[in-house]
Parts: structure tokens; C-alpha cells; sequence
């Protein structure tokens, strides 16, 4: 009994895929949202934006440079057992000492307010010519 219904089965024919029954090329195009075009536009815009900021980053720093670089400076060296604060008030008796050494630690650009001696700093120019 088994016999006969497995040798009765019929093979289904495969199926076909249909083609398009219109005569059109089936060409879709791409149709962007108002918010697409935000999206693809700022996307778009990201590159160009942090290009114009490195190069206008970059050119104020090489203007500072070529500033500085035309400047003069008066420059001491520092004696033995010399501190910081007594060049400061030898150098300007009338002004704030500590003004003076901020300006001295910058224009040297010094981390900390210790000299060495022999150490040559330079001297803001309004304080060299008093």
C-alpha cells in the first residue's frame, strides 16, 4: 500500500519568472525629502567647512610669527644667586615685580619662575630702556 502512493506523486513544472509587462524602461530615479537634501547638503558641507578652518587657523599663527620676528630684545644674563624677582625690581624699580615676571616668563616662555645663572632671558623692551 505504501508502494503505491509513493509512485503516484507527480513532479509540479517549475515556475517562470514574468517579465514587466509594460514597454517603459523600468529606470527609477532617486527622489530626495526636504530633509534629504539638509542631510546631504551638511554631509556634503562638513569636509569644505573644516578646510576653510585649518587654513584660517593656520594663517593666524604664521601672522603672530612674522610679527614677532622683526622685534629687538635687550638681553641679561643672569648672575649667580639671582632670582627671578630681584631681576624683575632691578630692571623696572617702579613697577609691580610681579607683573614684570610674567612678562619676562612669557616673552622667554618659561614653565617656572627658576633661572640658572649664566642664563640669558630676554628683557621686555619698555623696561630696557629704564
Amino acid at each position: 500500500m505504501s508502494a503505491a502512493l509513493i509512485g503516484s506523486h507527480r513532479a509540479l513544472p517549475a515556475r517562470r519568472a514574468q517579465a514587466p509587462t509594460s514597454d517603459a524602461p523600468s529606470t527609477r530615479r532617486l527622489r530626495l525629502t526636504k530633509r534629504g537634501r539638509v542631510v546631504f547638503t551638511t554631509l556634503a558641507a562638513i569636509p569644505l567647512v573644516i578646510g576653510v578652518a585649518v587654513v584660517g587657523l593656520s594663517a593666524g599663527g604664521a601672522a603672530a610669527n612674522t610679527a614677532a620676528a622683526g622685534a629687538t630684545f635687550t638681553y641679561i644674563t643672569v648672575d649667580p644667586g639671582e632670582s627671578l624677582w630681584q631681576l624683575a625690581e632691578s630692571i623696572a624699580p617702579d613697577a609691580d615685580p610681579r607683573d614684570v615676571i610674567a612678562e619676562i616668563m612669557n616673552l622667554n616662555q618659561l614653565s617656572t619662575a627658576g633661572v640658572e645663572p649664566g642664563q640669558r632671558l630676554a628683557i621686555p623692551q619698555r623696561y630696557a630702556a629704564e
